[in-house]
């Protein structure tokens, strides 16, 4: 009896810890990119999100993850994190970074489509390199104009 007490003990520990909706961490080197499957390397343009059932989709730079969302139903996505690229390899909330598109910063998709924490480190970047700083939102309405259709972002 003991013995099934302990399986039953395991199986719910496993159900309980499978339900978590939360980020994962990045293997850098070896998670491939779920838009372009190139293998994520770069600690400073990754992204991820996390679905409200806990799935976690990577991707080896913000613009990946951009693109796969007009593929998508946004409302079914829990968390947006984008790398900070200050802090390489931290994931931040993307919905309240500030991004920075400028030729000077380059990303490995070539969208040169840059994360940033905090607003004021993109204000210094964007003095430092050139380029237009945008919110979450002005990136949503950015990919969508640049696909040239209608999208479930809308």
């Amino acid at each position: 009896m003991k013995k099934y007490f302990i399986i039953f003990g395991v199986v719910l520990a496993l159900l309980a810890s499978s339900c978590n909706i939360g980020p994962k961490p990045i293997n850098y080197g070896n998670d491939g990119c779920h838009f372009c499957s190139m293998t994520i390397v770069d600690r400073q343009h990754a992204a991820q999100f996390v679905t409200e059932k806990g799935k976690v989709f990577k991707f080896d730079a913000a613009e990946c993850m951009m693109n796969h969302l007009n593929e998508i139903d946004k409302t079914t996505v829990s968390l947006f994190l984008v790398n900070d690229y200050n802090t390489p390899g931290e994931l931040v909330d993307a919905t309240k970074a500030t991004y920075l598109i400028s030729k000077n910063i380059p990303s490995p998709m070539g969208e040169y489509l840059t994360a940033f924490d905090r607003k004021e480190t993109a204000i210094k970047a964007q003095v430092d390199n050139g380029g237009e700083l945008y919110t979450w939102e002005e990136l949503i309405d950015k990919f969508k104009m640049k696909l040239g259709h209608k999208t479930v972002l809308e």
